[in-house]
């Protein structure tokens, strides 16, 4: 059932006196398919922002955060980003990428070599380091050491210049974080394979990782399977990433290997990004979270195993056409400022 959007006129309108909210509303949108698609932003988007920062007939500014299965980059340099394209301030408090919630297990790996995958070049080696890890290497690295490794790719000059200099021979790898999507899944998977076959030293004999202490922790950051771009139909995400990797590892094994699951829908994800949002609304514990997605296998399953209500919109990789939703939603809406205003007269209309 969708919401006429006449009604909701009333809500909206400039009011230059905004005031924080006093009863406990506050949002949690996804942003690909549902604020942005690709480098642009959706024009229902703006609309919908401007109305939690105080456009709107209360004159009350409603708090929000910014929940994505995305990364690849520092949580600073998508926030700019963001910010230029909704044309409003998204501060990095509120934003929470696939890999921001790896902070929350680094005190674990703080001085143990870990190898981070996705992304272009050396980017997540940064981030992973600003966010506390000390040793950081990824498969670029490993090429760089040893081309042999997998002779089916040259480095590029900038590639080659992004490398740190490392002899893997001698590193004990103690996890893997795949922190976004990679952009070279031959590459990536062979070297996992190599890292995890043989208990962390590249190159070691196989049957070391059996009397390894402690086996190499494997941490995938985004479960999608696909996810919505500029091109017309979805396109393959770190979850199809996910699967190729395990169908290899499980041909040369015979199993496939133990993982840690973050991103949506995992509740890791949702228990941290909770914590988030309370801090952003002033440590209210009374929140009454409305969770705005496109993917009901990823943003509606996750809000809904939490305990808050979901809305999914039809502006992303759900399309009505093709049948109901796997996991159904508190309510549908046509965008985000429709599922907004829907909100909004549920919750605060007296």
């Amino acid at each position: 059932m969708y919401v006429n959007p006449t009604p909701f006129k009333s809500f909206v309108r400039h009011c230059p006196a905004v005031k924080r909210l006093a009863s406990s509303l506050a949002f949690v949108f996804d942003i690909d398919g549902v604020l942005v698609r690709g480098k642009r932003a959706l024009p229902a988007a703006k609309r919908a922002l401007a109305i939690l920062d105080g456009n709107n007939r209360f004159g009350i500014k409603i708090p929000y955060i910014l929940l994505t299965n995305g990364g690849g980059v520092s949580e600073v340099t998508r926030c700019n980003e963001l910010s230029e394209q909704l044309g409003i301030q998204i501060k990095p408090e509120q934003y929470i990428q696939a890999h921001t919630v790896v902070r929350s297990v680094v005190h674990r790996y703080t001085n143990t070599p870990v190898l981070v995958l996705g992304g272009r070049g050396d980017t997540l080696r940064k981030v992973a380091e600003g966010y506390g890890f000390r040793q950081v290497y990824n498969t670029l690295d490993v090429l760089a050491w040893n081309p042999s490794v997998w002779p089916f790719h040259d480095l590029t000059m900038e590639e080659r210049i992004s490398t740190k200099a490392a002899d893997f021979s001698k590193i004990p790898i103690g996890a893997i974080f795949v922190f976004h999507d990679p952009r070279n899944w031959a590459l990536d998977i062979q070297v996992m394979c190599d890292v995890l076959r043989s208990g962390g030293v590249i190159g070691a004999p196989l049957y070391v990782s059996e009397r390894a202490r402690r086996p190499v922790d494997l941490v995938f950051c985004n479960p999608d399977l696909v996810w919505k771009s500029e091109f017309d139909l979805p396109r393959l995400g770190q979850g199809g990433f996910k699967e190729a990797f395990q169908a290899v590892f499980k041909a040369l094994t015979g199993t496939t290997y133990p993982y840690t699951q973050m991103g949506k829908p995992s509740e890791l994800t949702y228990r941290f990004s909770e914590t988030v949002l309370r801090r952003h609304a002033g440590d209210d514990s009374s929140l009454k979270i409305h969770m705005i997605g496109d993917n009901p296998e990823s943003d509606i399953a996750g809000a809904n195993a939490a305990g808050w209500k979901s809305i999914l919109v039809h502006t992303g990789v759900y399309n009505p056409r093709q049948g109901p939703p796997k996991h159904q939603p508190t309510h549908e809406a046509e965008d985000v400022e429709q599922a907004v205003l829907w909100a909004l007269e549920r919750e605060l209309q007296p």
